[in-house]
């Protein structure tokens, strides 16, 4: 479901004034907003969230260990295949790729996580909770997919929660960068790599629709680039 999204110049001006409460640097004036008057806003379908959230669980469950054949099995029993990436795959099946960023994955997990409604926050100071796991499928247990959509009973954001965080995500990215490219002390726990991660979620969850947007991108084809 789409709404009408909100302004998004006041959605900004809120980004940027939480950017200086935390002592960060301000984009530049020019710099882009994530949606323009009159757009609208959604999320993708809660069932494609909880996939997705899904998957890296089990990918991240890969990187400390679990054995390939065991991550097939409950990816199969899940019925899940078809929603594990090209990249993903080379990774589960056989220990391919860059290890260290599907590592990190571990913060785009939680911000899925807080679009599903399963933490109560997000905050860029905070590191991931602690709690997160007990909120995911317990594979090692052979939780399948479907029970644990069933036991969690997710309650989605509203869109435009989702989307003002993104708006926020979007200008911490670049603030972030700037301070560890200047040597500068970062204002809590997470670096610009946990909110770089945070931003990948949002911007795959957040539906953006209107004259200057394209269809939704997959999730290897999101652009974080500006």
């Amino acid at each position: 479901m789409s709404v009408p999204a909100p302004d998004p110049r006041a959605v900004r001006e809120a980004s940027l004034d939480e950017l200086s409460r935390l002592r960060l640097p301000l984009p530049p004036p020019r710099f882009p907003l994530v949606w323009e008057p009159g757009d609208e806003i959604g999320l993708r379908p809660t069932g494609e969230i909880e996939a997705r959230a899904a998957v890296l669980h089990l990918i991240l469950a890969r990187c400390f260990g679990m054995p390939p054949q065991a991550a097939m099995s409950w990816l199969l029993t899940s019925h899940l295949m078809e929603k594990v990436t090209p990249p993903e795959w080379q990774f589960v099946t056989g220990g391919r790729g860059d290890h260290r960023s599907f590592v990190l994955h571990h913060d785009a997990l939680f911000a899925l996580a807080w679009v599903l409604g399963l933490t109560k926050q997000l905050d860029p100071t905070l590191p991931v909770d602690e709690r997160l796991v007990e909120r995911m499928p317990n594979i090692a247990a052979g939780e399948t997919f479907r029970h644990w959509r069933s036991r969690i009973l997710a309650a989605p954001q509203h869109p435009a929660e989702a989307a003002a965080l993104l708006d926020l995500y979007y200008c911490l990215d670049w603030a972030y960068l700037e301070v560890e490219q200047a040597g500068r002390g970062l204002p809590g726990w997470a670096d610009a790599n946990a909110i770089g991660q945070r931003r990948w979620a949002l911007e795959w969850a957040v539906i953006l629709r209107g004259p200057y947007h394209d269809e939704p991108p997959g999730w290897e084809e999101v652009d974080l680039s500006t």
